[in-house]
């Protein structure tokens, strides 16, 4: 039960697409990660997921369009819908992203950037 600073958190790994926790909340976790360029084509059958941008501009594409997220908001993907997160322009873009614990990186889709385990810092 003490602070968590995000901005001390992000620091502390370099690597895109490697989201690391920072927290669990009964069955849910907290991940900081950083991206950069494009991700992967996905989706996650049962679990819906939170994106907060805290640095820089995400592009949550979807099959029908791209939602643009600033630094301060956030957006829900809700479970089944298919998304590829991006960023434009060499940009490196921090996210916390809150999801269950159990959510598969990159739902079913085996791809070079999946990640199966997610470390603690």
């Amino acid at each position: 039960m003490k602070p968590i600073n995000i901005t001390e958190k992000f620091t502390k790994f370099s690597k895109n697409w490697h989201p690391h926790q920072i927290a669990v909340v009964d069955d849910m976790q907290v991940i900081l990660a950083k991206l950069k360029g494009e991700f992967v084509w996905h989706s996650h059958d049962n679990e819906d997921e939170l994106f907060q941008v805290i640095k820089g501009t995400l592009y949550m594409q979807f099959r029908d369009k791209t939602e643009i997220v600033n630094a301060g908001e956030i957006i829900v993907v809700p479970k089944g819908v298919e998304h590829n997160p991006t960023t434009k322009n060499d940009e490196e873009v921090h996210v916390l992203l809150f999801e269950k614990l159990n959510t598969a990186h990159t739902g079913h889709v085996e791809h070079v950037l999946t990640q199966t385990e997610y470390p603690k810092i």
